[in-house]
């Protein structure tokens, strides 16, 4: 998305769509004002009485009609929380203060949590927050652009870090948790869920002209399945079109938004452009040569908010008949049915989220600021806690596991990196309350018999020295997600972020730990990173690694919580990380086959999809499943017992993979098809039942155009990684 493009739509929607209207401003027996009558019917009497300029003026993203008293709403970011500030300027350009609101972690830790519910929770969080700041501050929109479903394919991609993982199964069952967060239940939703970017969108380098290219067969059963499962299990009625092609046709065009997501899927809202995409579907794809054709054709493939100066252009269609006011009447149906669930059609009194941030009428002063509460603090500290992935843990010389690490027996520690001492915010971020940094975490949880020394890292004789008079070295290393610079640029090859995609896998601050290993053992790396890397020396000497993401207003303290072994580490990677970029198929082959993902890939990885250690173990056992054979439209249940054979609390995350050994087809090694997040006491025994629908193992049939289940000989598999599912059982297909 470009940033000055969505800067000027939130600006828009800011200042002309900011509050619920307290009552229409219909005229009287207008149906389109009636909540209790049907909704087609509310529509069909809006459509009827706007004007032309008036429908074309709703195609933007505020689909306000002042003289009919309709208050539409706008859109805004919320990623990991809702952004009304940050690097983003999201709360406007000029003399427009920044609104601070609660900030989780970058999505992809938000993935590495591998727990919907919690998810749901924060997302639940930030809804309350964006009708809280519409409500009382007249600020954003209730139309929150998020989550991304968008899978990872590739980790040199520059804007992994709002990918929750590679795999389609975990994406889309936690794009579906974040979604219904959003939305909440009931006739009105607290927010609407805009999911983005459809489709295939996981390069940065020329994507406003790039064309994703592979089979039907992957569009049904990879690329598409979270956006499905979101808009079908999730119920998510808004989406936004990528800028690339699939197969040499623009998204922006694409007939699969009619063919696909509206007719099979149900989808049936907003569906909107990414920024300056209408302009690139005639400057970069060349697909059409005037900007009145271009408009024409996303119009006719269901567009109805554009993100682009899209005005002139759709007034010139209409008068030389590209389109007409039916096509307009078709689109605009999708926006007022996302206005009437977010009760922006309906008086206040009988619409509760329309309340959040409002006073009682009585001139009583409103509760504190939600993001000022200890409740969203605590939740953020719980998804912070819950990211942490443990990559490695290793006994040092004199001692057992370096971590966790005891307080009570260090004198002093050494906290080492160039963003030790920061919370590091992206693009799509807000300007959360607060922010604890690495640095400041560790030294409250330290105490203060602990010293505690920070160095950024630049001077690698000055590491050697730190690090030999210290008892712990803690190097905190990783990337800056908005790359230290200006839009388009990345001046380390390693970094990336929206626009730019990576050129190396390769570390370059390694030489930190390095430096500081050399002359400590008791070294512990944290990879603060937004993407995988090849840290192949880190893995080989340093005995404690830890990763995390970007972002939390509680990084420190989360840090803090599993280095100190407050919190057991339970985080789980939801990419696979490679030993050697040379490993990877080219940047822009789509092809997973060709070796992508866990699902194909054909070396060992350095840390495998699923992968993260704990400082407790488990032990898996007596896996049954209900039913021998599987016939369509049935549903096995697979249960598995888990122990906790360990000494202290924590959490495992029981993950159930499948491998078809009799089919026709060509079919991944490995896939997930079951997850559960599950907490043990030291010693204690759970069933986990997991269930496995017949649906899930069908592949897609090109020539048929659907969904097909063969005979087949299936063998499930459950652990606590993809590379380590310790116990199976076989089902027959029928």
């Amino acid at each position: 998305m470009r940033k000055i493009v969505l800067v000027q739509a939130l600006l828009i929607c800011s200042t002309s769509a900011f509050s619920q209207q307290k009552s229409t401003g219909a005229a009287p027996g207008a149906v389109y004002a009636d909540s209790a009558a049907p909704v087609e019917a509310r529509i069909t009497d809006l459509l009827s009485r706007m004007t032309v300029e008036e429908k074309v003026d709703a195609f933007s993203t505020d689909p306000t009609v002042p003289r009919l008293g309709v208050v539409g709403t706008g859109h805004v970011e919320g990623l990991h929380g809702l952004a009304l500030g940050g690097p983003g300027h999201w709360e406007g350009r000029g003399n427009v203060t920044v609104i601070p609101t609660t900030t989780f972690p970058q999505s992809r830790g938000l993935g590495q949590t591998w727990d919907p519910a919690l998810l749901s929770e924060a997302a639940a969080q930030e809804a309350h927050e964006t009708r809280y700041a519409f409500g009382k501050y007249h600020r954003g929109g209730l139309v929150v652009r998020a989550p991304n479903a968008d899978l990872s394919r590739d980790p040199r991609w520059g804007r992994s870090e709002e990918s929750y993982g590679e795999d389609p199964f975990l994406v889309g069952a936690l794009a579906t948790a974040f979604t219904r967060g959003l939305q909440g239940s009931g006739k009105y939703w607290t927010t609407a869920s805009l999911l983005k970017h459809f489709l295939a969108n996981s390069n940065e380098n020329l994507r406003t002209s790039s064309s994703s290219n592979f089979d039907e067969r992957l569009f049904q059963e990879y690329y598409s399945v979270p956006f499905r499962m979101a808009i079908e299990d999730g119920h998510a009625n808004a989406f936004m079109t990528a800028y690339n092609s699939w197969n040499g046709t623009p998204m922006i065009e694409n007939p699969v938004l009619r063919d696909v997501v509206m007719k099979d899927w149900g989808e049936d809202g907003i569906i909107c452009t990414d920024g300056g995409a209408l302009t690139a579907l005639v400057k970069d794809h060349k697909a059409y040569k005037t900007m009145p054709e271009a408009v024409a054709a996303t119009v006719h493939a269901g567009i109805n908010q554009y993100l682009d100066e899209y005005k002139p252009a759709m007034e010139e269609a209409l008068k030389e008949g590209l389109i007409n006011e039916k096509d307009l009447d078709r689109n605009l149906r999708g926006v007022f049915r996302v206005m009437i669930r977010l009760g922006m059609l309906d008086p206040t009194e009988v619409v509760p989220q329309a309340k959040i941030g409002v006073d009682d009428g009585a001139g009583k002063m409103l509760a504190p600021d939600p993001w000022w509460s200890e409740k969203p603090k605590a939740l953020a500290r719980k998804v912070t806690d819950e990211s942490v992935v443990l990559l490695k843990n290793d006994a040092v010389e004199g001692g057992g596991k370096l971590l966790p690490l005891d307080a009570g027996k260090l004198k002093s520690m050494a906290v080492i990196g160039p963003y030790a001492n920061a919370v590091l915010l992206d693009w799509y971020s807000g300007t959360p309350p607060f922010a604890v940094t690495p640095v400041q975490g560790i030294r409250a949880r330290a105490g203060a018999g602990v010293t505690v020394t920070y160095d950024k890292g630049d001077d690698l004789a000055a590491v050697t020295a730190l690090a030999k008079r210290v008892d712990v070295v803690v190097v905190v290393i990783g990337n800056n997600p908005t790359c230290g610079a200006g839009w388009n640029v990345c001046p380390t090859a390693s970094d990336g972020k929206e626009a730019i995609d990576r050129k190396s896998m390769v570390l370059e601050q390694e030489a930190i730990a390095k430096a500081a290993l050399a002359a400590n053992p008791r070294t512990v790396e944290v990879l603060q990173a937004s993407f995988p890397y090849t840290t192949t020396w880190s893995e080989a000497s340093v005995p404690a690694i830890l990763t995390m993401t970007n972002g939390s207003e509680e990084q420190g303290d989360g840090l803090a919580d599993v280095l100190f072994g407050d919190y057991d580490p339970a985080g789980r990677l939801t990419q696979t990380w490679v030993r050697d970029e040379a490993e990877l198929p080219p940047m822009m082959d789509y092809n997973i086959r060709d070796g992508r993902t866990y699902m194909y890939a054909r070396q060992k990885p350095l840390y495998a999809f699923g992968f993260g250690l704990s400082y407790t173990s488990f032990a898996y056992s007596k896996l049954r499943v209900n039913a021998t054979t599987l016939k369509d439209g049935q549903t096995a249940m697979v249960s598995v017992e888990v122990k906790n054979t360990g000494t202290r609390a924590g959490d495992e995350v029981v993950q159930m993979y499948v491998s078809h050994e009799g089919s026709k087809v060509a079919r991944p090694m490995e896939e997930l098809e079951g997850f559960e997040r599950v907490s043990l006491q030291a010693g204690e025994t759970k069933t986990v039942t997991l269930p496995l629908a017949a649906r899930a193992l069908a592949y897609w049939d090109e020539g048929a155009k659907k969904f097909v289940l063969e005979k087949d000989r299936v063998t499930v598999k459950v652990g606590g990684s993809s590379d380590a599912l310790p116990v199976k059982a076989v089902v027959q297909v029928m």
